[in-house]
């Protein structure tokens, strides 16, 4: 096993071909089974399977509640391969750049999820990936809200959404599911695969049409004066 020198706030543990990069700050003891769903299940601690695209699962961990993400493909090369990925580094794999993402958005107060491990692990030309990220307690997604939301609660979500957009974060998937609004009425952002932060404010227009088709597709009301997205 090697173990990197922490910058800032991560740092990289190796066991061979699997990489694990971790969150110093929150994160003391670092294993391999944690990203296994199967090692949860065995001890009873899963309490609830995500919907959506791969496996996420919300558990019970020594550091507290957490989702566990293990990435998969859609489409039709899912079919195929399920779970890899062309590897090109571990830090251009997935659950790296999201972590990296997360943490440094984290860092400038915006609402998302803080990131707690990520793990690249790599087998010939392949390699699949998992993130864990601190579970935000008590959050509802959009798409089940919706259809009780009044004209103020959709002005405070856009008002949350135009604070990423400010930041320069372009989101690729910008959907009814992936924005979560916790007991305290605060909304986050979360599922940040492929997404990225530029240096100047990213155009929200795309994104917004992006979510309000979302809304659509799910037979939800969306507020159009409030989200703006013309």
């Amino acid at each position: 096993m090697e173990r990197d020198q922490p910058t800032s706030t991560h740092a990289l543990i190796q066991w061979g071909h699997c990489s694990i990069l971790y969150n110093v700050n929150r994160v003391q003891t670092v294993s391999r089974e944690w990203f296994e769903p199967r090692f949860w299940a065995l001890r009873g601690l899963i309490r609830r399977h995500f919907e959506g695209r791969g496996q996420a699962l919300a558990v019970e961990t020594p550091v507290g509640p957490v989702v566990l993400r293990c990435f998969q493909r859609g489409g039709w090369i899912a079919r195929l391969v399920a779970d890899r990925y062309l590897y090109l580094g571990q830090a251009r794999s997935r659950a790296f750049r999201e972590f990296v993402l997360l943490q440094a958005l984290f860092k400038q107060g915006l609402p998302v999820p803080e990131p707690l491990l990520a793990l690249c692990e790599r087998s010939g030309l392949t390699y699949r990936a998992a993130l864990i990220t601190h579970e935000i307690a008590g959050a509802q997604t959009l798409a089940d809200l919706a259809a009780e939301l009044q004209r103020e609660d959709w002005a405070e979500l856009r008002a949350s959404l135009d604070s990423f957009f400010a930041a320069g974060v372009r989101h690729p998937d910008l959907n009814a599911k992936n924005i979560l609004r916790d007991r305290s009425g605060r909304w986050y952002l979360i599922d940040f695969d492929r997404a990225r932060q530029g240096t100047s404010p990213a155009d929200p227009r795309p994104m917004l049409r992006r979510l309000k088709r979302s809304l659509c597709s799910l037979g939800l009301p969306a507020d159009a004066s409030a989200l703006g997205a013309e």
